[in-house]
């Protein structure tokens, strides 16, 4: 994963965005890549509900924005001795980006191009825009979004777990994550017994698919014992340690997951460990 796409926002909680992403391009050499992400309205529509808010208004906020999250990124990088210009092979740099429209699609469009998004995870009191940011770069990219938990990462990519629940979706996931699970010290596939399952092979299947590809992985199981799936996965990665957990997004209906619930959902919202999805 050489290339990292970090939509950026002027608020505190950019900070574990930003550290997890600076952990994996250390681990990579990745170039990061920001840009901002502002939700505003295009600009015909404000012309025409414009009433009393004028369009010079309008676009001296948004560059306002724009210049806040520049600067919070890029002082990020450089408290951190990430350098503007390619060092050495093998080492990160950053740079930004800001000829983008505002607006939540622009995570979709613009991170077709890069290895991954990071993004922070959302939460129940997260606003509609950025989870809508957060389907973009999940639906409309064709790339893994990496969700950082509140609290950064101390390490990230070392004790890999594979939530395997049979899904086309998983299996995307493991193939975006292949690079990292060889950077791996430990890789283990979890089974939910009783979970979310879907008909398809079988995690034994997916350990042998591993090792070809020289990776060790060891099998977990555990029970649900009353727990959503998605609470069992979660407790499963804290008891191994687990400082990564590759995950298919939305293996049933988005909408069916919206009002009944699911894996995803639930581990989107609660996880306090990074996760790296893919639909």
């Amino acid at each position: 994963m050489k290339t990292i796409l970090v939509p950026t926002q002027n608020i505190a909680a950019m900070a574990s965005p930003l550290e997890t992403a600076v952990l994996l391009a250390q681990r990579t050499g990745a170039y990061i890549e920001g840009i901002p992400l502002w939700f505003g309205a295009p600009e015909f529509v404000v012309a025409e509900l414009a009433s009393g808010f004028s369009m010079e208004v309008y676009r001296a906020r948004r560059e306002d924005e724009t210049v806040g999250a520049r600067k919070l990124f890029e002082t990020f990088m450089q408290q951190h001795d990430i350098p503007a210009a390619r060092p050495a092979a093998d080492r990160p740099w950053f740079g930004w980006f800001d000829a983008v429209s505002p607006g939540e699609t622009l995570v979709g469009s613009h991170g077709r191009t890069f290895d991954v998004i990071v993004m922070g995870r959302p939460d129940a009191d997260t606003a509609g825009p950025y989870n809508r940011a957060i389907e973009s770069a999940l639906f409309e990219s064709g790339r893994p979004v990496l969700l950082s938990p509140p609290v950064a990462p101390k390490q990230i990519a070392t004790n890999i777990m594979i939530h395997w629940n049979g899904s086309t979706e998983q299996a995307r996931a493991n193939a975006f994550a292949m690079p990292l699970l060889r950077l791996a010290g430990r890789v283990t596939v979890l089974t939910v017994l009783g979970g979310q399952d879907v008909p398809g092979p079988s995690p034994d299947q997916v350990r042998k698919q591993l090792r070809y590809n020289g990776i060790a992985a060891e099998p977990v199981s555990i029970e649900l014992d009353g727990r959503s799936t998605g609470e069992a996965v979660l407790a499963a990665a804290a008891a191994e340690g687990a400082d990564l957990l590759i995950k298919g997004a939305f293996t049933r209906n988005r909408l069916r997951q919206m009002i009944f619930g699911g894996a995803t959902s639930h581990i989107m919202q609660h996880a306090e460990l990074p996760v790296l999805m893919a639909h």
